[in-house]
């Protein structure tokens, strides 16, 4: 008869870059269930919205996560216009979706290196990691910051990206492009990266939905949903179509985000081409007074916030339901009957972000 014990996996761990903390029953090194524990680096974010200015609050919002923080503060900013009846200038509405498909790149980029040196590939994450750098330098140039932001405000955003710098944006995107193409082939084709991740994970279409998974991990799965299609910020004057697949394994996941670089950069330069001029900001006036639901597309996912105002300076409450949060109930049912060797890679490839799961 076969012993299952009982192995405790996190909060730390070499190859995870997120404190997640699971216990694993084990049987014969495969996996036969995975109990998480959540809310090892809770902070509290949330509840700040009670010391800080409703326009303060922006500047802390971007910082439940280092790697989404340009959304998570675009769309608190976005929750609090649609209270106030604030219309953006469509310039600070093409600048928003520019910087979020910068971000969507630099965050895949991370996630593939992350992803490289879990399988033991070290020069295919220094090189993904080299190329993402070429992001950063790009976001760095462009608002000051090269993870935490602060260039959202309540009304537009605080910085502008001139012609030139647009130009000299669009040139090196061409860079990337054709750097991310040739490793492409050593993700998609290598026979190291194929071993590790074909037919590991599998979440069927079918568990996707019954679970409510999101973003890339969903769409590798076949589901045709991406947030962005609501047409918020410029989306709406841009073609995008969801990028999916029908594997649903970890190679698919790989697949998916790889393609969604590609597709973000095509997304940068149709804004490139269509942002119109004029004023990047408008001034408000008073204290918001009601609440607003705000749904987009995070690189990681689909995220809802959720803002109620009382005509204060301070909103009264401030919520977030975070992709990584959606994600780990279908993590848990792919986790069953694998190997334990396989484990990190399976937690990996839903691109766990736990500071903003647990704030």
């Amino acid at each position: 008869m076969a012993t299952r014990s009982i192995v405790p996996f996190g909060p730390q761990h070499p190859v995870l870059p997120e404190p997640i903390h699971l216990d694993l029953v084990i049987e014969d090194e495969k996996v036969v269930e995975a109990i998480p524990s959540i809310g090892f680096v809770h902070r509290g974010l949330e509840s700040l919205v009670s010391k800080r200015e409703f326009t303060e609050y922006a500047y802390i919002a971007e910082r439940i996560c280092g790697i989404c923080s340009f959304m998570h503060g675009a769309s608190y900013c976005d929750a609090v216009e649609r209270i106030m009846g604030v219309e953006l200038p469509d310039r600070a509405k093409y600048l928003r979706t520019i910087w979020a498909e910068l971000s969507r790149i630099h965050s895949h980029l991370l996630w593939l290196g992350l992803l490289a040196d879990a399988f033991g590939f070290e020069s295919l994450f220094m090189h993904s990691w080299r190329i993402r750098e070429k992001i950063l330098d790009m976001l760095e140039e462009s608002t000051g910051g090269r993870c935490i932001f602060s260039v959202n405000t309540i009304g537009g955003v605080l910085k502008d990206i001139d012609d030139d710098m647009m130009k000299g944006f669009l040139t090196e995107l061409d860079k990337v492009e054709s750097d991310v193409r040739a490793m492409t082939a050593t993700f998609l084709s290598d026979a190291t990266v194929i071993n590790r991740l074909r037919g590991v994970g599998v979440l069927t279409k079918e568990q996707a939905h019954e679970f409510g998974a999101t973003g890339p991990f969903m769409r590798a799965s076949g589901i045709e949903r991406d947030m962005r299609q609501l047409g918020y910020y410029a989306y709406k004057d841009l073609d995008i179509e969801p990028i999916v697949s029908n594997e649903g394994d970890s190679y698919a996941r790989c697949e998916v985000r790889i393609k969604e670089i590609f597709q973000s950069i095509d997304l940068i330069r149709q804004a490139a081409e269509k942002v119109p001029a004029g004023e990047i900001a408008v001034p408000i006036k008073g204290n918001p007074d009601g609440e607003a639901f705000v749904r987009v597309e995070q690189p990681r996912g689909e995220a809802f916030y959720y803002v109620k105002a009382d005509g204060t300076k301070f909103i009264d409450r401030f919520r977030v339901r975070t992709p990584t949060f959606a994600n780990i109930p279908a993590m848990l049912e792919v986790l069953k009957g694998c190997d334990y060797a396989d484990v990190p890679i399976m937690v990996l490839t839903i691109d766990p972000c736990i500071s903003c799961t647990e704030r």
